[in-house]
């Protein structure tokens, strides 16, 4: 192939892990700006998103669709209610305290990572996609079920911002987020928001990596690289930002891909790094977020 066509596919690899960190990426930042927590586990709720599709997918048998779309639903709500138990026993006890939460967190990241290590075990293991259908393109074919994912990803980005901008759940988690202390006056039970805003940000995290589980493989440290780019793209995008999310994502993901695919994964991690350092310095609230007063 020519440069060209390595471009081309260079964008499609960059484009599928642009939409999976978008997703990922999307509840760390709903997380944070709604309840001002820094949450360290995040990525571990990804790995167990992973883990668990691969358990729901040996389990069912049969066509791998079926098993695929029963993990799609089953593994994001067990993850989701593990969160939403973390986040009543050991974040609400804490009364959301910035320092105590991250040291909280990181402490159910190790626990998290260590029990998928006892229960799951070492090995890195497959989940076989859906479908194998290959588009056919001039230069060379591509996998139908990557594009998939994009396709999944923008329709799940686009539900998230009908949520939070046309309905009365979307209101009160607005609310509370600029201002939890007048939202509890009227009447808010900021409480039981900010445990289900906890446990979608979990559920995100997990539905991204159900999606990208029969691309890569389920390993119980699989969450560092998730959890480590989502920081990156919250803090380039601006926290509480789906629109930054989504652009952050996306300047993520396919400079990853292209400058992967005609240098090194190192460089484009390292470009990412100081492109994190620019916006820090130049603009700390990020591109889209909103200067603190």
């Amino acid at each position: 192939m020519h440069f060209g066509p390595h471009l081309l596919l260079a964008a499609f690899e960059g484009l599928v892990t642009s939409a999976v960190l978008a997703l990922t990426a999307l509840g760390l930042s709903l997380v944070f700006g709604v309840m001002r927590v820094v949450n360290v586990a995040h990525g571990e709720f990804f790995m167990l998103g992973a883990v668990l599709a691969w358990a729901i997918t040996s389990a069912i048998g049969g066509h791998p669709a079926l098993g695929f779309l029963a993990a799609l639903v089953i593994a994001p709500l067990i993850v989701g209610a593990i969160a939403l138990v973390a986040e009543r026993l050991v974040l609400r006890r804490l009364n959301y305290n910035p320092e105590a939460t991250i040291v909280a967190t990181i402490g159910m990241l190790y626990i998290i990572q260590q029990l998928a290590l006892t229960f799951y075990g070492p090995e890195a293991r497959p989940v076989e996609p859906p479908f194998s259908y290959r588009i056919l393109l001039p230069w060379f074919g591509y996998s139908g079920y990557k594009l998939s994912v994009v396709a999944a990803s923008a329709l799940l980005l686009i539900a998230t911002w009908l949520v939070l901008t046309r309905t009365k759940i979307g209101l009160i988690m607005r609310a509370t987020q600029y201002d939890s202390e007048t939202a509890r006056a009227f009447g808010i039970p900021v409480g039981r928001v900010y445990g289900g805003v906890f446990a979608l940000g979990a559920m995100l995290a997990a539905i991204a990596a159900v999606l990208i589980v029969p691309i890569s493989q389920a390993h119980y440290l699989m969450g560092q690289d998730p959890l480590l780019l989502s920081f990156i793209v919250v803090i380039i995008g601006g926290l509480g930002s789906l629109r930054g999310t989504v652009v952050a994502a996306v300047l993520i993901g396919l400079s990853d891909g292209i400058i992967s695919m005609f240098f090194s994964p190192t460089l484009a991690k390292i470009i990412a790094t100081l492109l994190v350092a620019m916006v820090l310095v130049f603009r700390p609230q990020g591109l889209f977020g909103t200067a603190s007063r």
